[in-house]
């Protein structure tokens, strides 16, 4: 498994439309609202880094999304 956080701004006053859109993605486990220098941060978990970067490819594509920044997470071993 997979976890990323994405953040992703959008076309001002398209916040709604891209929110509906972006629920609707398989592969985003939350979504949120947020101020600031970022629109939305989304948390997708999926199966592998490929299915994550399709999800993103997804998101990228939705009508009103300007841009994205995706941060990969990692797990820490216990050596």
């Amino acid at each position: 498994m997979v976890v990323g956080v994405t953040l992703v701004n959008v076309v001002p006053g398209q916040e709604r439309s891209v929110f509906n859109k972006l629920g609707g993605i398989p592969g985003i486990r939350e979504l949120h609202h947020v101020f600031g220098e970022y629109d939305f941060l989304v948390i997708i978990e999926v199966d592998g880094l490929p299915l994550l970067s399709k999800t993103v490819d997804v998101i990228r594509d939705v009508g009103g999304v300007m841009t994205t920044h995706t941060i990969v997470g990692a797990e820490l071993s216990d050596t």
